[in-house]
């Protein structure tokens, strides 16, 4: 099949990759004939492109370089893009297509998103293909899915997706066919779902801190029973990711719109932006509130590990809280720094460093944001010799409690003594 996919999300990335991998020919299309600046960091996903394109499989285009013999066209946008989506199609418009082609839309634009884009091209079979791509995990969260949710009720739509995605899906009991709107709706709720967890496990920590339970007993617990199983019970410093957290945001709006009251999905959203001053309140409560003149590391910024976007992060909520006492922060990430400089500029309270022990000299305490793979085995000796202040706060509890005490810090984590 030809196949032409507009957008430069982690998704279209991705699934230009695979598709162009197992013989489709597969054009990414753009204002200009250049490669496209794909919003994408992970060199696994660098590498697969590269390689298609050195197979004569993937190809960069412009719309008039664009087959007219393409049989289904993907658009991937993210929520604030939506005007893109909206020109490529107004272009398609013009151009001299015998309709009806396979219209994809695998954008982030919320609940009616693909009516609105089927609006513009109405003569043409519209799906709805959820983006569920995760950074750090990027081909897993696609060829790793037992069934694909798929908004289409169009029988001839239906079979020309089936023929695309054969090689990865071969069997028809791996799609999942519904109404748009529906699938618009699940994907959405999929998100909440996942974030419901999230902050009742940090909701968790609160109360076992006090009771001086350790959390991770806890989890370790609640994930061995079938019934519920390991995914996204890890409490710590709040979730954040721009898709992921926009998928809240979208679904409280939906629901609120309704009129509809839910109080858990509120719930949800003020917990997790609360748990994001966790690690402050700690550090506060632990100087007794003499935070002015001190420095404080912290390793990550990333909303997660493998990724460099600091969308919705901890971060931000932990350095506005930290400059606002005056505070001097010390900050290493592998890969967000330049998007740290980009939102800050330069400024002396702010001091970005390439190395993660750099960061802890002369620290009064040093704060785990983000699960980096670096940070899990710190050399304690080098960090205890280095800081002013033997401090650690782990708001990722990816550190042992007792071990790190025994190397002589004081250790603060989520829901963990």
């Amino acid at each position: 099949m030809k196949i032409a996919i507009f957008g430069t999300t982690l998704y279209a990335a991705v699934m230009a990759s695979l598709l162009a991998q197992y013989g489709h020919d597969v054009y990414v299309c753009n204002e200009s004939s250049h490669r496209p600046a794909f919003d994408i960091k992970e060199q696994e996903v660098v590498d697969a492109l590269e390689k298609q394109f050195r197979s004569g499989f993937l190809k960069y285009c412009n719309f008039e370089q664009l087959s007219l013999e393409v049989d289904a066209y993907i658009f991937s946008f993210n929520t604030a893009q939506e005007h893109l989506a909206r020109g490529a199609l107004q272009k398609l418009k013009q151009r001299t297509i015998i309709h009806p082609k396979l219209m994809i839309n695998a954008s982030s634009f919320g609940l009616h998103g693909t009516q609105a884009l089927k609006a513009l091209l109405p003569q043409d079979d519209w799906a709805y293909f959820p983006d569920t791509v995760q950074e750090g995990r990027a081909f897993q969260s696609i060829t790793g899915a037992s069934r694909l949710i798929l908004g289409c009720e169009e029988a001839r739509a239906q079979r020309l997706i089936q023929e695309m995605l054969r090689p990865l899906f071969p069997r028809a009991q791996e799609y999942l066919f519904m109404p748009v709107l529906d699938a618009e709706f699940t994907k959405l709720s999929i998100s909440g779902m996942l974030a419901a967890r999230i902050s009742y496990m940090n909701d968790l920590a609160v109360v076992a801190e006090k009771l001086n339970i350790d959390i991770e007993n806890v989890r370790q617990g609640l994930a061995a029973d079938s019934r519920i199983g390991a995914g996204y019970l890890y409490s710590g410093a709040g979730f954040g990711g721009e898709n992921f957290s926009q998928d809240i945001l979208t679904l409280t709006s939906a629901v609120s719109n309704t009129g509809v009251k839910s109080q858990l999905l509120a719930q949800v959203w003020d917990i997790n932006e609360q748990q994001k001053e966790f690690l402050f309140r700690k550090l506060w409560a632990y100087f007794h509130g003499n935070l002015a003149g001190k420095t404080v590391a912290i390793w990550g910024a990333a909303f997660k590990e493998n990724s460099s976007s600091t969308h919705y992060s901890p971060i931000h909520t932990m350095l506005e809280a930290l400059w606002a006492q005056g505070v001097t922060v010390k900050l290493h990430d592998p890969q967000a720094l330049d998007e740290i400089r980009e939102q800050y500029a330069e400024r002396s309270d702010l001091i970005l460093c390439q190395d993660q022990y750099q960061a802890a000299d002369q620290a009064h305490a040093l704060c785990l944001l983000t699960a980096w793979k670096q940070y899990w085995s710190p050399d304690y000796g080098q960090l205890k010799q280095r800081m002013e202040h033997p401090l650690l706060l782990d708001g990722r509890n990816i550190y042992d409690p007792g071990y790190v005490k025994a190397q002589g810090f004081a250790y603060m984590g989520v829901g963990r003594s």
